[in-house]
């Protein structure tokens, strides 16, 4: 009877702990979507560049035209070399957030266009799929370590 009763009490503390850090996860995937919006308006309102390097970790990497850019010092100088600042724009949503049963990791998905306006003011837009990992910082936020 006590084996029964301990078995009970055992089984009662998992059940409440799992509810608990369910709990924890659903609140840490809205913090990841709310900084994947909050990072797509600062890239629409103050530019691509700024909002790169503002949500990027000290050792993020990003993957463009298939070339890594590694750290935040390489990711300022790639956007100081692009000349097309101000013609271009990029919007994005993610469609899938995962985040570690720890709360220091996650990922997110979806679909983003790319739009820029040519010299003879001609908009092309091409759009694909993009993929993020997010890294909690020591103060709470969420920065890109991939992009």
């Amino acid at each position: 009877m006590r084996f029964l009763r301990l078995i009970l009490v055992v089984l009662l503390l998992v059940s409440c702990n799992t509810s608990g850090e369910k709990a924890d996860v659903d609140k840490w995937k809205k913090e990841i979507i709310q900084t994947e919006e909050d990072f797509a308006q600062m890239a629409d309102e103050k530019g691509i560049p700024e909002a790169f390097l503002f949500y990027a970790d000290e050792d993020a990497v990003l993957l463009r035209e298939n070339k890594l850019i590694k750290g935040r010092k390489e990711i300022a100088e790639n956007y100081k070399e692009r000349k097309d600042k101000s013609n271009v724009s990029l919007s994005w949503e993610p469609s899938f957030v995962e985040v570690s049963a720890a709360g220091d990791l996650g990922y997110t998905y979806g679909e983003y266009k790319y739009t820029v306006i040519d010299s003879a003011g001609e908009k092309k837009t091409s759009t694909g799929i993009f993929h993020t990992v997010w890294k909690r910082q020591k103060d709470g936020s969420w920065k890109y370590v991939w992009d």
